[in-house]
């Protein structure tokens, strides 16, 4: 096992085994994800990080919809765009050449590898950068994570466009296409 993939395995959220359990739908829920990252229920924002941490705990994304999902009920919930934001980056070096962590706004520090990768998206007609997470989820990077990644970024002319690339632990990962 490299140091990457420890890295990996302890940064890790201690997720819920929610693929595990099959309750019945028991429908929706008042509860929405705000495309800034702010959880609302019935219109009012959840300001207990603890609270938003348990629910985030439970939340899948299946097919475009995504759940609370507990051993005896699953409740459809609504999402903007992405669930979390990825509020804030740091590099460390590595055998494969330095490495790429992630930190969403819930706290979640994830390592930028093929497992959770960098994806362009579209969301409000612009394509913007997302991480890829667990259970469907994803994160898109806010604006001052992108601009310092931006930054960082090769230029690599490929399939006839111009693509900002960086590499995290070897992989290459696209954060914006110039046509």
């Amino acid at each position: 096992m490299d140091l990457a993939s420890l890295q990996q395995q302890l940064q890790c959220p201690n997720l819920a085994p929610v693929e595990s359990w099959q309750p019945k739908f028991c429908g929706d829920l008042p509860l929405r994800i705000t495309a800034d990252g702010r959880w609302l229920y019935q219109g009012s924002e959840i300001r207990r990080q603890p609270m938003v941490r348990l629910f985030a705990s439970v939340l899948i994304c299946q097919q475009q919809q995504y759940y609370l999902q507990t051993p005896v009920e699953k409740v459809r919930i609504q999402v903007e765009d992405a669930p979390f934001l990825v509020v804030a980056s740091q590099w460390q070096d590595t055998v494969n050449g330095p490495l790429l962590t992630l930190t969403t706004n819930i706290g979640d520090a994830v390592s930028v590898t093929p497992q959770y990768p960098l994806r362009l998206k579209t969301f409000a007609q612009q394509q913007l950068p997302y991480l890829q997470l667990w259970r469907g989820l994803s994160a898109r990077l806010n604006r001052n994570t992108y601009y310092q990644l931006i930054e960082q970024c090769s230029e690599v002319y490929w399939n006839g466009a111009s693509h900002y690339q960086l590499k995290s632990a070897g992989y290459p990962f696209t954060l914006g296409v110039l046509v």
